[in-house]
């Protein structure tokens, strides 16, 4: 069990276990997501400075510290990770000279494998975050990416935008986006990104919380690729931005994202930064 400390609150009660040292946590942000993307500028200025027969499971991760199931949902925690829940993860530690690009899951299928294709070249491993709809629609492009070594999470069922939702439809978003993932791969993953915003709310991370998912993950790099900026600026806006521990926002479903990737990928090398999952990333 990993040593606890005095917590953030940031909206849970003072005295809630804190998070491993290493793990680098945010504070829940302002306003309502944009349609197209999961971010708003409201949100950046609050971001701080810093199975079933077929479906293929999931890779485990090492050190299988003693963990706890949530009561509700199904979704084991992370080793390592407290599972209590707790303020959004925004980037992981700044001494690793590692990154996490994370994908909001939903778009065509052959840009999908697109993104898959550039990160085979380069053995980049990356997190996708997956739309319900998108997954249920087509199943086997969430086991195409947990085949090649990827990592699955839960992006709500229909990526509504969650700060508008009553407390109902919001537990019915997280619940229905993880029996998609269950339908898929067999598991609904360790990690949920809301949709429609930045950061979570309360309400957002008590949805999560009853279908299993302990943390919230937001995110301290994005280029806006979800606006179609082009695949230079998509380029650009990342090596400025990125820096050890960063995780990156991207979205599959848009060709300029996947022109810029093999880009992105150089860079990241050239810097000496390592592209791994989120649960690499964080981990304790």
């Amino acid at each position: 069990m990993p040593r606890v400390a005095r917590s953030e609150t940031h909206g849970h009660g003072a005295g809630r276990p804190a998070y491993p040292r290493r793990l680098f946590l945010g504070a829940a942000g302002l306003a309502v997501g944009a349609l197209a993307g999961c971010a708003t500028d409201g949100d950046r200025a609050a971001a701080p400075t810093s199975g079933p027969e077929g479906a293929t499971t999931q890779p485990t991760t090492p050190s299988p510290t003693t963990t706890r199931t949530a009561q509700q949902g199904g979704a084991t925690a992370r080793p390592g990770i407290l599972a209590t829940t707790g303020p959004d993860i925004v980037h992981g530690p700044r001494t690793r000279e590692e990154v996490a690009l994370t994908f909001h899951g939903q778009g065509p299928a052959g840009l999908t494998h697109g993104v898959l294709e550039e990160c085979a070249k380069s053995g980049a491993v990356v997190t996708v975050f997956a739309v319900g709809t998108w997954l249920a629609g087509d199943p086997a492009l969430g086991r195409a990416v947990v085949k090649a070594g990827h990592e699955l999470g839960n992006h709500t069922w229909s990526h509504q935008q969650m700060r508008q939702l009553g407390a109902a439809v919001a537990d019915h978003e997280v619940a229905r986006g993880a029996q998609a993932l269950r339908a898929a791969v067999g598991t609904s993953g360790w990690w949920f990104r809301p949709s429609g915003t930045q950061r979570s709310t309360a309400r957002i991370r008590t949805a999560a919380a009853l279908s299993g998912y302990n943390r919230c993950v937001s995110y301290d790099v994005d280029p806006e690729d979800y606006l179609d900026p082009g695949a230079e600026l998509v380029r650009t806006r990342t090596r400025r931005a990125v820096r050890a521990g960063s995780v990156v926002s991207l979205h599959l479903g848009h060709p300029g994202t996947v022109e810029a990737l093999p880009g992105i990928l150089a860079d990241l090398s050239s810097m000496g930064l390592r592209p791994v999952s989120l649960s690499t990333l964080v981990r304790d």
